[in-house]
């Protein structure tokens, strides 16, 4: 148990390592398997495109897979001496990533946690490791509405917005809405909604097929009169980019997919730059 005085040192080091980050962004999501990490990394990848500072916080304790899709699997945290804290890992001169994966020897080793050493580990991610200063920080969240998201939006203290996805399927929104719902009573505002696996456009005869058809977007923003940032199509390069862990829209810039994502980051630096 912390005594008193290890409990302001931590509470002072979480703040002037908060104190570093300009603009926090929480990704969140009402189910798995929606591409929420996908979205995560993409947007910090763009961000950091455009030259901005991005750390990228992989709270996703049973499931972390950003380490993957940014290229880091298997390198760890470094100190430059015993008495530093450890910095989160550099994946490119403008971003820089961090998730219990790269903590973990075993990558198939379950981690069989309850949620106060969900909340205490998300904690140190904050406090224990020394942050740069930051134009933007995006917290890839699990899905639902639980113990990671509620830690990450007590502990930041004061998010920027969130950002929330789903397939577009009317039964993937009963979950989601849940999400637009937490982020309104933990006083977040929801900068908008991201549809993911929006069609898919054959690369052969330009015919564009819904596969996950349904209108559970555009009735959750009407709903709630939130903004739709973007439609993303099922796009086997992001697969591909995501596994090899390279930046999709670098590699792909012409895709439906890219451009999409352009536009959604161009929405975020509009309803947050101005602020």
């Amino acid at each position: 148990m912390e005594t008193l005085e290890e409990r302001e040192r931590n509470e002072k080091r979480r703040k002037e390592n908060l104190g570093r980050i300009k603009h926090k962004i929480v990704v969140l999501s009402g189910k798995g398997g929606v591409g929420k990490s996908t979205v995560s990394v993409n947007v910090a990848h763009g961000l950091a495109a455009r030259g901005y500072k991005v750390g990228l916080l992989d709270v996703d304790i049973h499931g972390p897979s950003i380490a993957k899709m940014v290229g880091i699997e298997g390198e760890t945290l470094m100190v430059s001496s015993k008495d530093e804290r450890p910095f989160p890992i550099k994946v490119n001169d403008n971003l820089y990533a961090l998730t219990i994966a790269t903590l973990m020897p075993d990558p198939d080793k379950p981690i069989v946690w309850r949620g106060p050493l969900k909340m205490g580990v998300i904690k140190q991610f904050l406090q224990d490791i020394e942050w740069p200063y930051l134009d933007y920080l995006i917290v890839d969240n699990p899905p639902g509405t639980g113990d990671e998201p509620l830690s990450v939006v007590q502990l930041l203290e004061d998010v920027s917005g969130s950002l929330i996805v789903s397939t577009p399927q009317k039964v993937a929104f009963l979950d989601a809405r849940k999400t637009i719902k937490f982020s309104q009573q933990m006083n977040v505002p929801v900068l908008g909604l991201i549809e993911n696996m929006s069609g898919f456009v054959c690369p052969n005869c330009g015919t564009r097929h819904e596969i996950f058809k349904g209108e559970g977007t555009e009735q959750a923003a009407k709903d709630f009169d939130l903004d739709i940032l973007g439609k993303l199509p099922i796009d086997p390069n992001i697969v591909q980019s995501g596994d090899s862990g390279a930046a999709f829209a670098k590699d792909f810039p012409e895709s439906i997919s890219a451009k999409e994502f352009d536009k959604i980051v161009d929405q975020i630096l509009k309803k947050l730059e101005a602020k």
